[in-house]
């Protein structure tokens, strides 16, 4: 059973987009390429970001069931 977690060894600035790089079996440049790209089509990116920083646990903090 995979869980999302935030990157705390491929990350910029929170882990997010490593994190999700990392769940999807993706290179996590493409999830940051993908992400610069929705937050300049609207902004709201950013916004989205901040909260998948908030509420993704960052890998070693969270229990493992």
């Amino acid at each position: 059973h995979k869980r999302l977690l935030r990157s705390k060894t491929n990350r910029v600035l929170g882990g997010v987009c490593g994190g999700l790089g990392d769940y999807f079996n993706v290179d996590p440049v493409v999830v940051r390429i993908a992400w610069v790209i929705f937050s300049l089509a609207g902004g709201s990116g950013v916004l989205a970001y901040l909260i998948a920083w908030a509420i993704i646990p960052e890998e070693g903090s969270a229990p493992t069931a």
